[in-house]
């Protein structure tokens, strides 16, 4: 008798059931959704504006620095009404600590040990921490240096070109990042999945997130400071 696709037990005997575990709720889900599909038109204005090509095919440039100039501003937007959310504020506070098993992980990256066992992550792993973190500051300083750029007055003692200067630098770096993070993405169904509905297999939360693997279906209590 050959086993079935999926089946984690030995063939001959009956497949144990993979039940769901809930990963984000559905506050968690509009706040990343929002976000990035902010990001996404940030980063394809800034294309329109800055690719002499593009440029030309699209034209409209007011209309592509109108909507540039506030998608960007914007960008910051969704994250306050998901601060009303205690599961995302619950997910903010694991973003912003790091753990032993986090230090682990980046070291088995850094070897290329790429067994789930040689990276223990919690709810998100220590990449996914510090791509957070990176955004984050990276959005911050792409406002405020828009900002200067949109009013030049503001700060005379920095001078425009500077302010320039920093946001292109900037930019490409968000873009090659942000390329990398969906990468990534499209690499791991599951997460696209949890993303998606709220839930994963606890087969996967057990191999790829296992510091964190809820005590119930509902994601309640966690293993993550264990």
């Amino acid at each position: 008798m050959r086993s079935t696709a999926g089946s984690t037990e030995p063939t001959g005997t009956a497949a144990r059931p993979d039940p769901a575990v809930r990963r984000f709720t559905a506050a968690e889900r509009w706040v990343h959704r929002a976000t990035g599909c902010l990001m996404l038109v940030c980063l394809v204005t800034a294309a329109c504006l800055y690719l002499g090509p593009l440029a030309q095919l699209v034209g409209r440039r007011h209309v592509m620095v109108f909507v540039h100039e506030w998608s960007g501003i914007l960008l910051p937007l969704p994250v306050l009404p998901g601060l009303f959310s205690a599961a995302f504020r619950a997910d903010l506070r694991r973003l912003n600590r790091f753990a032993a098993y986090d230090r682990q992980w980046l070291r088995a990256v850094r070897a290329r040990r790429r067994s789930p066992g040689a990276r223990p992550a919690g709810k998100f792993n220590a990449g996914q921490k510090i791509y957070a973190g990176w955004i984050a500051g990276a959005v911050l300083v792409m406002m405020f240096t828009g900002l200067l750029m949109w009013f030049m007055g503001l700060l005379p003692f920095i001078s425009r070109t500077s302010a320039i200067f920093v946001h292109d630098l900037l930019a490409w770096a968000i873009t090659f990042v942000v390329l990398g993070h969906m990468r990534k993405a499209f690499e791991d169904p599951e997460a696209r999945l949890g993303m998606r509905t709220g839930y994963v297999s606890r087969s996967w939360a057990e191999r790829e997130h296992s510091r964190w693997l809820p005590d119930d279906h509902e994601g309640g209590r966690d293993r993550e400071n264990a």
